[in-house]
């Protein structure tokens, strides 16, 4: 299994994906909200793991610039079918891993990623790419799935389903290991909260500030 066929699975799924109703709209609507609110006008923005581009296309209209990445290239496609039909200037879709893009003389003030990083393969690497991604006391602002925290039949039934390849790469997890290798590549975390409208769904949001 490689990064290769974590693509072709997100390919396959894309449209089942596009369809799929939001579990908790009201949590989501709560960390759009938020993120808003850590976001300024003149933000220059990468969002990782964009999927068919729901959260971009509500958030891109608010800063500078916008530049939403996905390893699917299916899932790109779609987001800008959405985005032809509602375009935002600021806003540009990618097929990309963060691994892919590399700093510049205008780094990034923001780095979004929502439902991402249990799904790296290299969660340490992954993280030290994103700060160097990053401008000086830029943001990293995140929510995840904490797998090890979850039912335990979804820890045990994952391998077999990734196996016929009904699931993709997902890292299992607590959210205190997920804080620490966040510190670990070179953050200050400022912000760990839950957004869920019913108990915790173990998916922390958390808001690091690069040291």
């Amino acid at each position: 299994m490689s990064t290769t066929s974590d693509a072709r699975f997100w390919d396959r799924t894309s449209g089942k994906y596009a369809k799929a109703a939001i579990a908790d709209q009201a949590g989501y609507e709560r960390t759009l909200d938020r993120t808003r609110g850590l976001l300024g006008p003149g933000d220059r923005v990468l969002e990782l793991g964009c999927g068919t581009g729901t959260t971009a296309l509500r958030l891109a209209g608010d800063v500078q610039s916008y530049l939403a990445t996905d390893i699917s290239a299916a899932m790109i496609a779609i987001a800008n079918e959405k985005h032809a039909a509602g375009p935002v200037p600021a806003l540009v879709f990618r097929a990309a891993t963060a691994e892919a893009l590399r700093p510049d003389a205008a780094p990034f003030n923001a780095v979004l990623g929502f439902s991402y990083l249990h799904l790296v393969r290299d969660l340490t690497g992954t993280l030290r790419h994103i700060h160097a991604l990053l401008a000086a006391e830029g943001l990293f602002i995140s929510k995840t799935p904490c797998v090890g925290e979850m039912n335990p039949l979804i820890r045990l039934a994952l391998p077999a389903m990734r196996a016929i390849g009904q699931a993709p790469y997902a890292g299992v997890f607590r959210a205190a290991e997920l804080s620490q290798q966040i510190s670990a590549a070179g953050f200050d975390i400022i912000a760990t909260e839950n957004h869920a409208t019913k108990g915790n769904d173990n998916r922390p949001y958390i808001v690091a500030r690069k040291r």
